[in-house]
């Protein structure tokens, strides 16, 4: 893959159900996006946004075509090499937050590098912290935080690894308007300044007007190409 392309996707099918009564959720997906890019991924519910982001971030299997991301390609690898390829080179945003709750929020960005082998992960993952304004939180709990905080761990625990490509889906779903801006505005701070690839799913088309480009998505296809 080019060096200036972080993520190529060519003919990119999903099929689900079984071979008597199959669904088809993504129907011939061919995407290129260039390194140090933010990319926003637009369509209604059941179009196929969620299901893209799983492939190229490596948590689904695609059922044909081939993909290639951040310099590993994704055809012959099985669900540990996948891992294995995600680990330092893709960081995941999602709605839910995903924070493991016995854990604090120094501890949720932390341990992860910790196990992948980082010797300086719990120095990293106070500076990420102290980045997005939790330096006063580390000793807490995500019961113990608000959703804007636990959202802001989420990202400190993607961006920390500094991966080449930051996936986001729905990352201000669960949000109220004023905390979902400032979210966001970390968001694209943190990117800009990993210099990663950003690539966010989202319903909201003020939040994809911030992005260098914009796809929209219907039934399983990608529909319009718009750069910024």
């Amino acid at each position: 893959m080019a060096a200036d392309i972080a993520i190529r996707a060519r003919d990119v099918t999903l099929r689900l159900g079984t071979a008597e009564a199959p669904t088809e959720i993504l129907k011939g997906i061919d995407l290129e996006v260039t390194q140090g890019t933010s990319v926003a991924i637009l369509g209604p519910s059941g179009s196929g946004k969620s299901s893209l982001m799983a492939i190229l971030s490596g948590l689904e299997q695609a059922s044909g075509g081939t993909v290639s991301v951040a310099g590993v390609a994704y055809a012959d690898l099985d669900e540990d090499g996948l891992a294995l390829a995600r680990r330092g080179r893709i960081g995941i945003v999602l709605q839910a937050f995903h924070l493991l709750p016995t854990m604090t929020a120094l501890e949720n960005v932390a341990v992860p590098m910790e196990l992948a082998g980082a010797a300086d992960a719990f120095a990293r993952a106070e500076a990420e912290l102290r980045a997005v304004g939790l330096g006063h939180r580390l000793g807490h709990y995500p019961v113990q935080l608000s959703g804007g905080e636990q959202q802001r761990v989420a990202i400190a625990r993607a961006v920390a690894p500094r991966p080449n490509i930051v996936f986001a889906d729905e990352p201000t779903g669960n949000l109220d308007g004023a905390t979902s801006g400032a979210v966001i505005d970390l968001l694209f701070t943190r990117q800009r300044d990993a210099g990663a690839t950003l690539l966010i799913i989202t319903h909201d088309p003020v939040l994809a007007q911030r992005c260098d480009r914009t796809l929209e998505m219907r039934d399983g296809r990608i529909v319009s190409d718009t750069a910024a």
